[in-house]
């Protein structure tokens, strides 16, 4: 596989921190837009200790938008500040 492409099935479950480390909690899923092909938000099962008033809700997840997303390794790093202004 090059480099800088990850196959979709590896992100499932992945730990989410914010990018001040604060664990927000577990990928769920990735929303699509169907006719761009654009990822557009993520889902995530949040921690039990964060607070998620503040978040757009679909049933018991969060949702984030993708452009939040700082970087993808072995946990996703979510931008704090887009976290703030989106949610």
């Amino acid at each position: 596989m090059r480099e800088g492409r990850m196959f979709a099935q590896k992100l499932s479950y992945k730990e989410v921190l914010d990018s001040e480390g604060r664990e927000m909690g577990v990928l769920y899923n990735i929303v699509v837009d169907a006719k761009t092909g654009i990822l557009t938000e993520l889902v995530i099962k949040p921690a039990s200790e964060l607070d998620t008033s503040g978040f757009k809700k679909e049933n018991d997840y969060i949702l984030i938008p993708f452009d939040a997303v700082k970087s993808v390794r072995d946990v996703i790093v979510l931008d704090s500040e887009k976290i703030k202004t989106r949610a």
